[in-house]
């Protein structure tokens, strides 16, 4: 198939672009806006209605098109993309992106519309603790209808593309990470004083407020510490409230945890910039944007071991049992103490976004050729 003009891409699956917290979000913000500017393509992101703040029609060459979706946590998404794809059917797309297993149930339809698929794996979102069994089923169900019925598969992680190997035969996926951008450390100190912080006397957990986020373990750590200097932030807040992320943030109160809610831009650079130790206690994750984040920073890091924290092959005392709440405190007393920030640099230049936006413009030429 021979492309006439500029590509034209349909992403569906997020809930939109700037500046809305996810790592599914943060990874089509920084990837499009390149794939515009690099291969002056056409791309349009459907976006959720209820998390868009501004009335902007596009970012950074990105055009954005807002569709209803219910809020609620259990229907949104499909919804959403259901609508999405209808949208893209009249617009005549030559690929449509499809990120996230769950918004994935919809590929076969838009096979059946004649559209070429490209869908992204960012995790096995079953795996989660926050879902039902029917969720849970659901999830899996679109796993299978995106690795059976969508032409070309991207993997965030190896350990993606085994799962999807194993289960579904398919073993031409194409790995492509997630990426990092660099950042400037600032040295203001504005925001951090607003919360009564003090540079290098607190340690961060970033993310949402779900249970597989383990961010009840990292309290409970934390607590344990017999030195009460170190402040534990905790940066992020619930997408729908739950009675786990309000029994969190009851802990967190109870427990002198500062928490910042969700924060973007100057102040979330404040707090990364001075913060003495990074800790993710994740029971599953696809590939941590906030992790990489963390490495960009040149932060000391505490992960859990779990594989796609492991993936990333930082070292042996980066590194904690999943679950284990003592030996998490030892490992934060021992950081605190002795720990200091490996060099990371090497390992961060496979997760350059440039890098990844030609990878990602190479599967959309194979795919758009396909018959």
């Amino acid at each position: 198939m021979e492309i006439s003009g500029k590509m034209k891409i349909i992403v569906v699956g997020t809930r939109g672009i700037p500046g809305i917290s996810g790592g599914v979000e943060t990874h089509c913000e920084e990837l499009y806006p390149r794939l515009v500017e690099h291969f002056s393509c056409d791309v349009t992101i459907t976006t959720r209605r209820q998390y868009i703040i501004s009335n902007k029609s596009s970012f950074n060459g990105v055009k954005l098109k807002p569709l209803y979706a219910p809020y609620n946590s259990k229907t949104e998404a499909i919804i959403h993309t259901i609508l999405g794809v209808f949208y893209a059917w009249r617009q005549k797309p030559d690929i449509l992106h499809i990120h996230a297993i769950g918004p994935s149930l919809v590929t076969p339809l838009a096979r059946m519309m004649g559209m070429k698929v490209v869908m992204t794996h960012h995790g096995p979102d079953y795996n989660r603790a926050k879902w039902g069994k029917l969720a849970k089923i659901v999830l899996r169900f679109g796993e299978k209808m995106g690795a059976r019925y969508a032409h070309h598969i991207i993997v965030i992680s190896q350990l993606i593309a085994d799962i999807i190997a194993e289960k579904y035969g398919r073993t031409d996926t194409t790995l492509i990470y997630n990426g990092v951008a660099i950042p400037e450390k600032t040295a203001s100190t504005g925001y951090l004083s607003s919360l009564g912080l003090q540079p290098g006397k607190y340690m961060i957990g970033v993310g949402r407020f779900v249970e597989e986020k383990g961010f009840h373990d990292l309290i409970d750590a934390h607590s344990k510490l017999e030195d009460k200097s170190m402040q534990l932030v905790l940066v992020g807040d619930a997408d729908h409230e739950t009675t786990y992320s309000q029994n969190l943030k009851k802990k967190a109160r109870n427990n002198g945890v500062v928490l910042t809610g969700y924060i973007k831009g100057k102040p979330l650079q404040e707090i990364f910039s001075h913060a003495r130790l990074f800790v993710i206690p994740s029971y599953h994750e696809g590939l941590p944007i906030t992790l990489l984040e963390a490495l960009a920073y040149g932060l000391d890091i505490l992960a859990s071991d779990i594989p796609a924290n492991r993936e990333l092959g930082l070292h042996k005392e980066d590194y904690f049992a999943t679950g284990d709440i003592d030996q998490l405190a030892s490992a934060l007393k021992h950081k605190l103490q002795q720990g200091k920030p490996h060099d990371y640099s090497s390992l961060l230049k496979k997760y350059n976004w440039d890098a990844i936006s030609d990878q990602t413009w190479e599967v959309y030429k194979k795919a758009a050729s396909l018959p």
